[in-house]
């Protein structure tokens, strides 16, 4: 039963540790873009309202970075706590962790 149980977890948190890693790029992505976006907009010389309303936008997305950063790095912890169990090493779940553990880097 405790054999089923870790192969749960290992398949949960192996998801949350991918969904955080994208996430994290999108966020990233999300302020260069914005950032670049809003150099165009002054060089433009759009309405001042706008490039508040957006420097803004960017703002959050960049107050975003480092929180999912540390989510992130929440979750490769726990599921390096689950790795140190080598008894699932066969099992398909560990594999599939162990391959989004190599990927990840905190």
């Amino acid at each position: 039963m405790a054999a089923v149980d870790n192969k749960r977890q290992l398949k949960i948190k192996t998801g949350v540790v991918k969904r955080l890693s994208k996430e994290l790029v999108m966020y990233e992505k999300e302020v260069t873009d914005g950032e670049a976006k809003l150099v165009q907009m002054k060089e433009s010389g759009q309405d001042a309202y706008d490039i508040k309303k957006y420097t803004e936008v960017v703002a959050e997305s960049r107050a975003m970075v480092p929180d999912c950063r540390n989510r992130l790095k929440k979750a490769v912890q726990d599921l390096d706590i689950l790795l140190e169990d080598t008894s699932l090493s066969e099992a398909e779940e560990y594999k599939a962790a162990q391959e989004i553990r190599e990927t990840v880097t905190v």
